[in-house]
């Protein structure tokens, strides 16, 4: 049986004056784990380039990294957001449409959930620390292979399917979120604190994405490597 092919972006940086497109390895890890075959997407804007990409890719999944810029859902950037990268917000949001449009399911983990709603639609928190009353702790980066708080989970969901849990322990590193939903989008988890920390599609495309990092915690707790196998077997079929 043929692997799927799976899409993940980098994170595009700027080290020592060079600019470099990166991955943490636990994204791929935990893609390969379940049976997917990884292939890396530089933050290459060429329309042409990006077409092809989706043509070969039987599942995407749009990973962590800098702040998306505040613009881009109709907002002047507040003084906490010091990093974008407008290159890597191009070839997503082009990827993340030309995929949708083809029926490719998504994955959107951390900084990918935020693109998954801003690119339907929706907007977000720049700053959940100056702009959410009582939020709690989101930003525990000491140990990302470690679990931090919890998260409740709807019922009738994919994160039900996957976790058969109402509430379980993730980690988190951001500082956005999500704020206003996007089109054809549904919540399906949150923190104690209110923060969205998972959505799905309400339509016949299949995206899951979450604010947690579950790549870093799949090898320690089986339950969030699940995430992956489940996503695999969509895009096996899908």
């Amino acid at each position: 049986m043929k692997k799927p092919v799976i899409g993940i972006t980098c994170i595009q940086a700027n080290i020592k004056g060079k600019m470099v497109n990166t991955l943490n390895d636990f994204y791929f890890q935990a893609v390969q784990r379940s049976g997917g075959t990884p292939l890396i997407i530089p933050s290459i804007t060429d329309e042409e380039t990006i077409t092809e990409y989706a043509k070969i890719l039987d599942g995407v999944v749009f990973t962590g990294g800098h702040d998306i810029w505040p613009l881009r859902f109709g907002e002047e950037p507040l003084k906490q957001v010091i990093e974008i990268t407008h290159e890597r917000d191009d070839m997503e949001l082009k990827l993340f449409h030309k995929a949708y449009e083809a029926g490719v399911p998504i994955l959107g983990i951390c900084r990918g959930i935020q693109l998954v709603n801003i690119a339907l639609g929706g907007t977000l928190y720049q700053d959940i620390y100056s702009q959410v009353v009582n939020v709690g702790g989101h930003s525990f980066d000491y140990d990302p292979t470690g679990v931090y708080h919890s998260i409740e989970i709807v019922d009738g969901t994919i994160m039900k399917e996957i976790y058969k849990e109402q509430s379980i322990n993730v980690n988190s590193l951001h500082h956005q979120a999500v704020k206003s939903l996007g089109k054809d989008l549904r919540i399906t988890s949150k923190a104690r604190d209110g923060i969205v920390e998972a959505i799905e599609s309400t339509n016949d495309r299949f995206i899951l994405a979450v604010q947690y990092h579950p790549e870093a915690i799949a090898e320690k707790y089986p339950e969030h490597q699940e995430l992956f196998s489940y996503f695999i077997r969509r895009c096996s079929y899908d």
